[in-house]
């Protein structure tokens, strides 16, 4: 949710250099995503808390009409718990916890899955060990679309293992970052926010060391990719860019890869709407995807949710298929969030 900007609280975070960033790991890497503040208790020194979400959907997949499959009905539930406590030393521990469910009640099997890391913040930031590949990622990416939008392809496609290492510390109007996966592999990246007026500008900026395998199973790339982007938030409204490079080298196929994406989102009382696009091109052919959506509170916590997706994109050098989608969506869902 697009909120006013509040000066006094950045202008304190401007002024504690360092800060512990512990409060602010998020192991959900989902498109679905709470936006509702967490529920929090003690238990004795240690504070406790929960956030989660959940959302029965119906989506239509206009590319498959002579399926039988052509609309689905799902239900999506995920919870995010994380417990920490302050020693002596004013240093503070904890893990956290991510799991979601999805089901399809059309037949396509049930899914769990999960995500798990434990913490040390200090003065000089936060350490973090586990599954923590997309830490960076969230801290640099542009901002979600609303409702059920996705955006296809405006990422990487190198991707870290999932466990790892990671640090994220605050330093005035700066966060850095720092994932090191247990393959070596390694993604940094920083973030600059500040208001300016009555505007608030954020600019970040992250370079991946990683690797992408095939959907044929064999062919595998080192990849390394570099990526920025701009956002601008003003009053009720959010407009971003960005734009990335990306090298994919295999054993006889070297690829280049560029992209820019786009998007804007802006809140009207209780319905929130946004849009994005995507144009990209790898080794020539390009890869286009869109995105709107809308997102309607009906009750604190509980909204009616919209969206409409489309990507195509196809590469196949030397006959080894590495991108095949071609993809028009809609999506409808009742939300709870928590």
């Amino acid at each position: 949710m697009i909120r006013p900007l509040f000066l006094g609280s950045a202008a304190a975070f401007a002024i504690m250099p360092g800060a512990a960033f512990s409060q602010d790991i998020n192991l959900n890497y989902d498109n679905l995503s709470s936006f509702e503040e967490p529920l929090s208790l003690e238990a004795g020194n240690v504070t406790i808390s929960v956030t989660g979400l959940a959302d029965a959907n119906i989506t239509a997949d206009f590319d498959n009409l002579i399926d039988d499959d052509e609309v689905t009905l799902g239900f999506v539930t995920n919870v995010q718990v994380a417990a920490e406590t302050q020693l002596a030393n004013r240093w503070t521990i904890g893990a956290a916890y991510f799991g979601q469910y999805s089901d399809n009640t059309i037949g396509v099997p049930d899914d769990y899955t999960d995500n798990v890391a434990g913490f040390i913040g200090t003065s000089f930031g936060t350490f973090i060990g586990g599954n923590v590949n997309q830490q960076v990622r969230e801290l640099t990416r542009r901002r979600r679309g609303v409702g059920n939008s996705f955006l296809a392809f405006d990422d990487f496609y190198g991707q870290l293992d999932n466990w790892g290492g990671a640090y994220v510390g605050r330093f005035g109007p700066s966060i850095i970052g720092a994932v090191v996966d247990a393959n070596g592999d390694f993604e940094v990246g920083a973030q600059f926010q500040r208001p300016i007026g009555e505007r608030d500008v954020r600019f970040t900026g992250r370079y991946r060391q990683a690797r992408f395998n095939a959907p044929d199973g064999i062919t595998r790339f080192d990849t390394r990719g570099i990526g920025l982007v701009g956002e601008l938030v003003y009053g009720s409204s959010l407009y971003d860019l960005g734009a990335g490079y990306e090298r994919l080298d295999g054993a006889l196929i070297e690829i280049d890869r560029w992209f820019v994406s786009a998007g804007g989102q802006s809140q009207f009382g209780p319905l929130q709407l946004s849009v994005e696009g995507h144009y990209g091109e790898i080794d020539g052919a390009s890869e286009v995807s869109g995105a709107v959506g809308a997102s309607y509170a009906l009750a604190r916590g509980l909204s009616l949710n919209l969206g409409g997706n489309y990507a195509n994109a196809t590469l196949s050098p030397n006959g080894a298929t590495l991108i095949d989608v071609d993809e028009v969506t809609a999506v409808s869902s009742l939300r709870f969030s928590f």
